[in-house]
């Protein structure tokens, strides 16, 4: 069996909106600007910021496009603390009881009764990889990184995300890449199958 070697990517701290969220925070009509492609098959990061606000604070956040069918904020539990926010730990898209914020553009502003969480890591992987490394969407691993920073580790509770839209790429919030000194061009990990 092949090495299942894997490019861990840093996420920062985001929100994926929809079209109507966009058009009250930024007006009618508002299309999001491509910034940059990223790893992701079709996804952006925009030139467009807006503010999240929680009981304790706010801070500005990117907006990742395209446009989602559903609000939703991603935090690291640093960046959800300062908020006063308590963040439960979901894969994208399962929102369902998770905390509400408040998202300010300069156009006007959304009450999020649900919506914001702190990402569970995980592991997108193509088809191709997935069959060659007898991986199946939603498979849980483990994934062995950070040798030679002096913060080696092995990350637990793992989820695989298999399928057309993925490229194989990790990724972790800024608190578990710092945890393991994940600072270099490309940081690789060693996928484990559990």
């Amino acid at each position: 069996m092949s090495e299942m070697k894997i490019i861990i990517e840093g996420s920062g701290k985001h929100c994926h909106l929809t079209q109507e969220t966009l058009e009250v925070l930024f007006g009618k009509g508002f299309q999001l600007e491509v910034k940059k492609m990223l790893s992701q098959p079709n996804q952006f990061a925009s030139n467009q910021k807006v503010t999240v606000v929680g009981p304790k604070g706010e801070t500005k956040l990117s907006i990742l496009g395209p446009c989602r069918n559903v609000d939703q904020v991603e935090l690291s539990f640093t960046d959800a603390r300062s908020l006063g926010l308590d963040c439960p730990i979901r894969l994208s898209g399962d929102l369902k009881g998770s905390a509400g914020c408040t998202i300010i553009g300069p156009e006007g502003q959304v009450e999020l009764k649900e919506g914001a969480i702190i990402a569970m890591r995980h592991c997108h992987i193509s088809p191709e990889d997935g069959e060659k490394w007898g991986i199946k969407n939603g498979d849980q691993l483990m994934v062995k990184c950070g040798e030679g920073t002096g913060r080696a580790l092995i990350f637990d509770d793992v989820v695989a995300r298999v399928g057309p839209e993925h490229a194989t790429f990790m990724h972790i919030d800024y608190d578990e890449l710092n945890a393991a000194a994940l600072f270099g061009k490309d940081p690789m990990g060693e996928i484990i199958k559990k």
